[in-house]
């Protein structure tokens, strides 16, 4: 969890790749539990009172003029791709809610857990806000459609890996070889190898259906585009031998996990969405502070949704084990802000690779200034009661 006619792109935390729009989320958490998330799981939040109230919430953290408004603009449904995954822009929703930070905004926020059609539910005012596993996903998803604006980056390091078998000492031990991918090969990917120096006609490309990633060990495939936090830290687990290679070990550069917003809900709502960001980062901070408390409560909650076997504890801890450290070595500095030079080298290989005839302009996907702004000096802007 991007080279395609279709214009998909691939992704995925707890599952491995995922495409964009529809199969963006469904793959995603096929790779732990095939079809388990098939159910949408809604959420709802329990505000003080619903939206258009005249009351404001007495045990809000705003004044009563922000939270009235907070109230006004309704019920605000946020999708997650990938279920309970332990990734920035998602785990951080999850707990935003659970610790009581949406309540204290009047923030009435609804969680759909189920993974499908994210951009799509977003993009047509159905939903609110969703997160994309990368900048890619989010210039390929611009590429076909519109009313999506990226308001957080988590990230600057690529969370794609291929991993293979352990004979492999280089990229180029693949001519000859198979490398196998799910739904299309990554424009990250592509990169890796062309900078690698591999003839890609000398590789056998292979459809992965098979999200088992012991199939490297095993020799059923030379190796896999897969996910930096999920498959590779699985074999580790496994204490199975196997050889990495990371896109910074190709001189390959990119980002990690985007939260967007429908573009005319933040036009209308701007300081609301800015409050939804608000709670999701205090909540993300929270998770990078209390890494332990913080899988206890995400895991509890996919069991307590039925989906503690596609979410394990155990699974979780190793996933955001890495991918916190994606958060913290962000060079947009503090969690999410994002910046149009964080995107660049993404985007020159999104117009090299991912078979598009035009992409908009970085500047005309993304705000750079909404969670920029929360931002006072080093620490978050938060209300006092």
């Amino acid at each position: 969890m991007l080279l395609s006619t279709s214009h998909s792109t691939t992704n995925g935390r707890e599952g491995t790749l995922m495409a964009t729009s529809s199969a963006v989320t469904r793959i995603r958490i096929a790779a732990t539990l095939t079809c388990v998330l098939a159910a949408t799981l809604t959420l709802g939040a329990c505000s003080a009172q619903t939206a258009g109230g005249d009351t404001a919430n007495p045990n809000a953290a705003v004044d009563a003029d922000s939270c009235k408004r907070n109230q006004d603009a309704g019920t605000i449904t946020y999708i997650s791709g990938y279920g309970y995954s332990a990734s920035a822009g998602q785990l951080d929703v999850f707990l935003a809610k659970e610790l009581g930070y949406f309540d204290d905004l009047c923030l009435d926020v609804e969680i759909n857990a189920s993974g499908a059609n994210g951009q799509q539910l977003v993009a047509s005012g159905q939903a609110q806000f969703t997160a994309l596993g990368s900048a890619s996903d989010v210039m390929l998803a611009a590429a076909n459609s519109k009313n999506l604006t990226a308001v957080a980056t988590y990230g600057t390091t690529s969370p794609f890996s291929i991993f293979g078998n352990e004979k492999l000492k280089s990229l180029k031990d693949l001519e000859g070889g198979s490398l196998g991918y799910f739904i299309n090969l990554t424009p990250i990917a592509s990169a890796m190898l062309d900078n690698a120096g591999v003839d890609v006609s000398k590789v056998e490309m292979v459809k992965m259906t098979n999200y088992d990633p012991t199939v490297v060990v095993r020799e059923q495939v030379d190796a896999i585009v897969g996910y930096a936090s999920n498959q590779p830290q699985s074999l580790k687990a496994q204490d199975l031998p196997f050889s990495e290679f990371l896109p910074a070990d190709e001189g390959v550069e990119g980002t990690y996990n985007v939260m967007e917003v429908n573009s005319r809900f933040l036009k209308e709502h701007r300081e609301v969405a800015a409050d939804f960001m608000r709670a999701s980062l205090k909540a993300l901070q929270y998770c990078l502070d209390e890494s332990d408390a913080c899988i206890d409560k995400l895991a509890k909650l996919a069991e307590d949704n039925n989906q503690g076997a596609a979410f394990p504890r155990d699974q979780l801890a190793r996933t955001w084990a890495v991918e916190s450290e994606w958060v913290r070595t962000s060079t947009g500095g503090h969690p999410g802000v994002q910046t149009e030079a964080m995107w660049k080298p993404e985007y020159e290989l999104v117009q090299k690779y991912g078979d598009v005839k035009s992409l908009p302009k970085i500047a005309d996907m993304m705000d750079v200034d909404l969670v920029a702004d929360l931002y006072d000096g080093d620490t978050l802007i938060w209300p006092a009661k």
